[in-house]
């Protein structure tokens, strides 16, 4: 059973509700004698806290854990600060869908319980690297949890480009873009697109055509340590965008190739031992229950 002293707490910006769930996680924490840590953008924003405060980056060298206050766009956030320090992380829901934020704000005293007593389902979750090169040099470096989108950015014109997979041609695609998606992406902006929802335990990656010019153009899922290779066709007339995560971007010139490979390191995602995949989809994606059963 994991010994949970430090607790690393981070906070989705510009909330009052995330800031009223902070305060009573801080004291809630405080009353059992653990040690909590704030990150310092949420801790600028709350005087008077009286905690010890250190940047997201560190937070995973000296936190046993870290818990996300807000949607499941501040848990990415953090995923990508945090997962190459192994620390464990959980989500206190105060956004919309709460797909990786599951625990409800009401509710998070009795969760927090049984996960500081060693109560709690471990979920790793892989992470993709990005790498942009531009005449064979690279010029940028990214990383994301739900997905990797090549994207026409500000313009509404289709993009031109040739994917290869470990090395091997598919296809030369014209469409809006492109969304690579994990299997925790697969409930974001890939559904959106058309995808299929992948379970978190896969190891897969949906490659999903956004308005494909041809329309037999479909998503593709492949094994999850496939290589891909995107090159942006000379023929481009404007310059599109890749992000990850909806949250990082990097302008793209044509002719120049983005590798999209697995992250060395898993975020390692906690749940109260209750949690069910399938039950959040049916909550979160309006999916009917049986016949018979009310809600």
């Amino acid at each position: 059973m994991d010994n949970f002293r430090n607790i690393g707490l981070i906070g989705r910006l510009g909330s009052k509700s995330v800031i009223d769930t902070l305060k009573d996680l801080i004291r809630f924490l405080d009353d059992r004698g653990l040690n909590v840590i704030l990150d310092q953008s949420i801790a600028e924003v709350m005087p008077g806290h009286g905690q010890q405060v250190c940047k997201q980056k560190l937070m995973g060298e000296i936190c046993d854990l870290a818990i996300v206050v807000g949607g499941d766009g501040s848990l990415l956030g953090a995923a990508r600060s945090l997962a190459k320090s192994k620390i464990p992380v959980l989500g206190i829901n105060r956004g919309n869908l709460g797909f990786l934020t599951d625990i409800p704000p009401h509710d998070f005293e009795e969760k927090l319980v049984e996960v500081l007593s060693g109560q709690y389902m471990v979920d790793t979750r892989f992470l993709l690297d990005v790498e942009v090169k531009r005449d064979g040099e690279p010029i940028g470096e990214m990383t994301g949890l739900n997905d990797c989108v090549v994207h026409p950015g500000k313009a509404t014109r289709m993009i031109q480009f040739e994917l290869y997979i470990e090395g091997q041609f598919v296809y030369t695609q014209k469409s809006d873009g492109l969304i690579v998606s994990t299997p925790t992406g697969s409930t974001a902006y890939a559904l959106s697109g058309g995808g299929p929802i992948m379970h978190p335990k896969l190891d897969a990656l949906v490659l999903v055509p956004m308005f494909p010019h041809t329309l037999s153009s479909r998503p593709i899922v492949v094994d999850g340590n496939s290589e891909l290779k995107l090159v942006i066709s000379e023929d481009n007339k404007t310059y599109p965008v890749i992000s990850c995560d909806g949250q990082v971007n990097q302008s793209l010139s044509p002719g120049d190739s983005i590798t999209i490979r697995k992250h060395s390191h898993k975020l390692k995602l906690l749940h109260p031992r209750d949690y069910d995949f399938y039950r959040t989809c049916r909550e979160k994606l309006g999916w009917g229950t049986k016949f018979g059963e009310q809600g």
